[in-house]
């Protein structure tokens, strides 16, 4: 109990002591505050000012605010150009002021020159305070990374780049048969051809919306083709036959013939009786005249069944009645 009782009366005797280190900390706290807004009121100092890169140093300046220093050095502040510290800060000795000045470029994009004011130093960001916004692909000159410099003349190229789908048809075949039958003089489409459709798909690249370059990247088939089929009829029903000599002559050059007795547009069958090769003629004309002679084919007729050199060949003469 009586080691207790001596070290409260010790605690009690510090108490004084105490109070006095308080109003000690208090006052000093007081004095920094009264220093810092009071104490270089009037007084000379020395101001360093660095304007837009611009270095100054100013010897017993007297002005208490970085507000009253510019406007006694006739320093202005455009809009958008900045000052640090703010403008109500105090000057203390030794306080670096330093200002950041806009500066005029010139940005032509999408058709139209503008002149901007602008504190960014990079062409990039000197686009984006102007708000001109740029695509992935959009080029520019200088460069994005490069300096912009007062009096920078920065241009736009605006790139488009896309898909352009140009339809094409496609050719369809042509294939032919033959149906014993149906009629040797008729022909039948039995399978109507259809085109094809492709798309071909090309990369086109635009400056400023003319085209500079395009690129076929890829060809799809949408549709294909059907092909044609033509079938030609071989059944010939043969009628009266007649046998005598055949010789050849230049008319039309097609596959006619001249003929005494039968009526002109009426057809025959001529075979070549020493090889067995065969032709359907049109009678069209009229002769020959010359006795044991029954036809005279056209020449390109004769050559179908034997040599121009022949002259007069052995054939049998077959009238055709469908």
């Amino acid at each position: 109990m009586i080691g207790k009782r001596k070290l409260k009366m010790k605690a009690r005797k510090y108490i004084p002591y105490l109070v006095v280190c308080s109003l000690v900390i208090l006052v000093g706290s007081i004095f920094v505050l009264w220093s810092e807004d009071d104490h270089f009121s009037g007084v000379s100092k020395d101001i360093f000012l660095s304007d837009n890169g611009l270095e100054f140093h100013f010897h017993d300046v007297s002005e208490n605010t970085v507000e009253e220093f510019l406007r006694n050095k006739d320093l202005t502040l455009k809009d958008k150009e900045t000052v640090f510290p703010s403008l109500s800060s105090k000057l203390t000795p030794g306080t670096s002021i330093i200002i950041t000045r806009t500066h005029d470029i010139t940005v032509g994009a999408d058709g139209t020159k503008k002149l901007y004011s602008v504190l960014a130093t990079s062409v990039g960001e000197a686009l984006i305070e102007a708000g001109v916004m740029l695509d992935e692909d959009d080029m520019v000159k200088p460069e994005r990374e490069a300096v912009a410099a007062r009096g920078t003349a920065i241009i736009v190229t605006r790139v488009d780049i896309r898909e352009e789908i140009v339809e094409k048809s496609v050719a369809f075949e042509k294939k032919s048969n033959e149906d014993d039958e149906l009629s040797w003089r008729k022909t039948v489409v039995t399978q109507k051809g259809e085109k094809g459709l492709d798309h071909l798909v090309y990369r086109v690249s635009s400056h400023d919306g003319k085209e500079v370059n395009r690129k076929l990247v890829r060809t799809e088939r949408i549709k294909e083709p059907v092909t044609e089929i033509v079938t030609q009829g071989t059944y010939v029903k043969l009628g009266k036959s007649h046998t005598g000599g055949a010789s050849w002559y230049a008319w039309t050059g097609t596959m006619a013939a001249a003929n005494p007795w039968l009526p002109k547009g009426s057809y025959v069958k001529v075979t070549n009786l020493e090889n067995n090769k065969s032709v359907i003629v049109v009678i069209n004309d009229r002769g020959p005249f010359v006795p044991g002679r029954i036809i005279d084919l056209d020449k390109v007729a004769f050559a179908k069944i034997a040599s121009i050199g022949a002259g007069v060949i052995n054939v049998k003469m077959e009238e055709i009645v469908n």
